[in-house]
């Protein structure tokens, strides 16, 4: 597979040339050129694909409903813009010479668009009293670049501010919670267990949300959360964060699309206890509990695509969270395996056994 494309090879193509170096990262595995072979179609008349198509080399005819046909040669100021961007499509386009293209989601790249745009306006408008540090960080979050700015801009009002000295416990493991939150100065670390049995799941930065797994998967706190140092919180209710957040970073999909999606190159990523993974799991799924997943991730391989499951849907929906966070592109599957027909269910959950595991640098081995 040909490497992806760099900001630099990117220069000349509109409105790619826009993005920033962070919105690039994120389209990064879209950015990789596909062959189109002399005499294939890419497209015909009345297509709805929501796909933007760039010539990078070679030649293609775009013929009308007319019949008139105009050729389109890689370098020509034309090529540097979306080819028939109107849907359905105007024209077919045959490749008449051997020709290389990039193929971007159109809503990804208009989101991106468009959150680039009312970055600095955000800014501005709310970083007023001080805070311009604390909201640069939180805006250039891999979470909030899949949140509309208008939510942002909801979600920003509806903060409450809480300051606290070192060592308080803001979050209790085995607690009920009605809210999340974010760090807008200062340190904290995530701890789950007691005594010998204690771990330490991460260290919190200033911008990190936390306290949201309760939320996404209506249960108990599943960790304790203490500050390190003198810091300030932002708070943010239940409501107001499923309202707010949950939609639009959440990405479900249905059985369909994930075999779309693995047909991709997409991964199964079981995020159900051991034991239960054991018993039946996806196909070389890996196994990566939802009470471990904040330790394990960095495990991950930081361009691929994951399919979170689980039984409900709703470890999946907060694993899905969670690695939305940490710069990963993640699903959840639709209301989880329960959801599903019995025949279906279990054509999927078709593997018994330890199954496999993620080694550092995204490398995938068989535990057995």
């Amino acid at each position: 597979m040909s490497a992806p494309l760099n900001p630099p090879q990117l220069r000349g193509l509109v409105p790619l040339n826009a993005l920033t170096e962070r919105q690039w990262r994120e389209l990064r595995p879209q950015l990789v050129p596909q062959p189109l072979l002399a005499g294939q179609m890419l497209f015909r008349r009345g297509d709805h694909a929501r796909l933007a198509y760039y010539l990078l080399s070679g030649a293609l005819e775009l013929r009308d409903a007319s019949g008139g046909a105009t050729l389109l040669e890689a370098g020509s100021e034309a090529s540097c813009h979306p080819l028939s961007p109107s849907l359905p499509r105007l024209h077919d386009a045959l490749a008449v010479r051997d020709s290389s293209l990039l193929a971007i989601d159109s809503a990804t790249l208009e989101r991106q668009l468009t959150w680039g745009s009312t970055h600095q306006d955000l800014l501005l408008e709310l970083g007023r009293e001080g805070d311009s540090d604390w909201l640069e960080a939180l805006l250039a979050s891999p979470l909030l670049v899949r949140v509309p700015p208008a939510n942002v801009r909801s979600m920003l009002q509806r903060l409450h501010r809480v300051a606290l000295p070192a060592g308080s416990q803001v979050l209790r493991e085995g607690e009920t919670g009605d809210c999340c939150y974010f760090l807008q100065s200062g340190r904290a670390e995530v701890i789950r267990g007691a005594g010998s049995r204690q771990q330490l799941l991460a260290e919190l930065e200033v911008g990190a949300c936390f306290g949201e797994e309760a939320l996404l998967g209506d249960c108990p706190r599943n960790a304790t959360v203490t500050l390190l140092e003198d810091s300030v919180l932002q708070r943010l209710d239940r409501e107001d964060f499923i309202d707010l957040l949950k939609a639009p970073v959440v990405d479900q999909v249905s059985l369909g699309e994930a075999a779309r999606l693995l047909g991709g190159g997409g991964q199964w990523l079981d995020v159900r206890l051991q034991d239960e993974y054991e018993r039946a799991h996806a196909p070389q799924a890996l196994n990566m509990p939802l009470h471990l997943l904040r330790l394990k991730a960095r495990l991950l391989d930081g361009e691929g695509t994951y399919l979170c499951y689980c039984d409900s849907g709703k470890r999946s929906a907060s694993a899905v969270f969670m690695l939305s966070q940490l710069g990963y592109r993640a699903y959840a599957l639709r209301d989880g395996l329960d959801a599903l027909p019995a025949l279906q269910r279990d054509a999927l959950i078709s593997e018994t056994g330890a199954g496999y595991l993620a080694r550092s640098g995204g490398r995938i081995e068989r535990s057995r």
